[in-house]
């Protein structure tokens, strides 16, 4: 996969570590958009499962162009690195009026990776409105321990999002982001495309680290969300500093001596 210059920052990390989301408005160009509805309607050929990127996309490809943007290679290469494999993709089309809505989701399926993640790209290759539905998602739910659609049950949660966007706006979510795609109460089909990446390299620093003592890192991970019990909620946060640690490699990091305090095991002789 082509490399590019436009990694993301520290405090753009930092970000994704505390809401399990990347949003980038239209960034695939009009042109493109304007293929898209053709090519994803026609299908694109399914591959074996952990496929890389270059096999799996032909070179010139829709998709090939579509991971090559460099805004999109440029923050694929910083969360899951250089080579990432093809864990699976499909094209999603909400027909108008369908009447049904899909159930709240994470697409980890079963996952107890405390310190790595596999990225989904959704790419929306027109506008999308209220009415057209748009993918729910629940912001800060990604390092909560759930099996794909175990938080089917729940119908709404204060502080989720429901996705509204101008054409050519690609999301990246960590794979255990609860989500569902709403019903489509528009005249208008919807279409959605996506791709779920598998790090092929540890996700330690892959990132432009410039800015990594920025003050805005620990803004970023210690932010809350209005879903969050007062005190489970905040094991979220401690989830996010032992992830932060993975991903920088320092395992001294952390946000009001939280997980310093629950990690610390004393030895004998520890301090002779």
């Amino acid at each position: 996969m082509s490399t590019s210059t436009e990694l993301l920052t520290s405090v753009q990390m930092a970000r994704f570590v505390a809401h399990g989301s990347l949003r980038m408005d239209a960034v695939v160009p009009r042109e493109m958009n304007d293929r898209a509805i053709g090519v994803l309607s026609e299908g694109i050929p399914d591959v074996p499962y952990g496929t890389p990127v270059d096999e799996a996309f032909s070179e010139g490809s829709f998709a090939r162009r579509l991971v090559e943007l460099p805004p999109v290679a440029g923050a694929l290469r910083s969360l899951v690195g250089p080579a990432p494999t093809v864990d699976h993709h499909a094209v999603h089309i909400r027909e108008p009026r369908e009447g049904n809505a899909q159930p709240l989701h994470g697409d980890a399926i079963i996952d107890v990776r405390p310190d790595a993640f596999d990225v989904q790209l959704m790419y929306y290759p027109h506008e999308v409105t209220t009415e057209m539905g748009g993918t729910l998602s629940v912001p800060g739910s990604h390092l909560r321990r759930t099996n794909e659609s175990d938080t089917g049950r729940y119908q709404n949660l204060r502080g989720q999002t429901r996705l509204t966007c101008p054409a050519g706006t690609v999301v990246l979510l960590h794979h255990g982001l609860w989500h569902g795609g709403r019903r489509n109460d528009s005249d208008t089909p919807r279409h959605m495309f996506k791709i779920r990446f598998n790090p092929t390299v540890p996700q330690v620093r892959l990132w432009d680290i410039r800015d990594l003592d920025d003050p805005g890192v620990t803004t970023e991970l210690s932010a809350s969300f209005p879903w969050y019990e007062h005190a489970t909620g905040r094991l979220e946060i401690y989830n996010r500093v032992r992830l932060w640690r993975a991903l920088t490699g320092d395992d001294t990091f952390d946000i009001e001596h939280w997980v310093t305090r629950v990690t610390n095991r004393p030895t004998l002789g520890s301090n002779a």
